[in-house]
């Protein structure tokens, strides 16, 4: 089987069983977060529809929205080239950033500054 261009999901995970997952909102591209997943992460996302991701810090599955219910809905699920990354496009049901911003990725790097965005 050729992971790179065959037909068939095979994720390329790293030496921690990690993959990288990019979620991006579907209506209008913005991305809104970078998380770990692990093959079971993985499958229950796939499988529920609904984003789960690894937590290298608590070392344990964490469904996007658990606590704070700003679930992330799967609306399409992808795979780059290699299978070393996962790219899920999705329907915030509120804040993707545990700090309460729209996007993880609200600063901009301006020199040695970081400059607000919202």
């Amino acid at each position: 089987m050729n992971r790179e261009t065959g037909n068939r999901l095979d994720p390329k995970f790293d030496s921690a069983g990690l993959i990288t997952a990019v979620v991006t909102d579907v209506a209008d591209g913005a991305v809104l977060m970078l998380a770990h997943m692990n093959a079971d992460a993985l499958a229950r996302t796939l499988d529920t529809g609904e984003a789960t991701f690894w937590s290298r810090s608590r070392q344990r599955l964490w469904k996007k929205g658990e606590s704070s219910g700003n679930v992330l809905r799967v609306v399409e699920a992808r795979v780059d080239c290699d299978q070393d990354a996962v790219w899920l496009r999705c329907e915030p049901a509120g804040p993707a950033c545990h700090t309460g911003a729209r996007s993880c990725f609200y600063r901009r790097i301006e020199g040695e500054m970081l400059m607000r965005e919202e």
